[in-house]
């Protein structure tokens, strides 16, 4: 239920990098569904493709709660090949490429502000 709302909201694209492959994509939490306050509600939800949703969960790739992508700035420099120089690398700095329309349906932005201080901190 929680998947297929949040994917309704974003027309089922990354937000991240607009990927609209649905079989490719995942239903992330902004607060991680283990927590208590980690409720199954789009505003706690981004579209984001696989590789987006592992950076995400892993700190490597932060959303600021203005909807700035920040990719953490031990990868920044790296040179590791086409998948983290355009899958990552290009979209530090950038606004999310994908949001809902109805602002209900939008990223909570008290949800990614602390999500973006575990990001900051890791």
């Amino acid at each position: 239920m929680f998947a297929s709302r949040v994917m309704l909201a974003y027309e089922t694209r990354c937000a991240v990098c607009a990927l609209g492959h649905r079989e490719l994509l995942d239903a992330a939490h902004i607060i991680p569904d283990g927590d208590p306050r980690g409720l199954p509600v789009v505003p706690n939800g981004l579209a984001l493709c696989k590789i987006h949703h592992a950076a995400y969960d892993q700190n490597i790739l932060g959303i600021r709660p203005d909807y700035i992508i920040e990719i953490h700035h031990r990868l920044l420099d790296e040179l590791d090949g086409p998948m983290l120089l355009h899958g990552l690398q290009e979209h530090h700095a950038r606004p999310l490429m994908q949001l809902p329309h109805r602002h209900a349906d939008q990223p909570d932005r008290s949800r990614l502000e602390e999500r973006y201080a575990q990001f900051r901190a890791a």
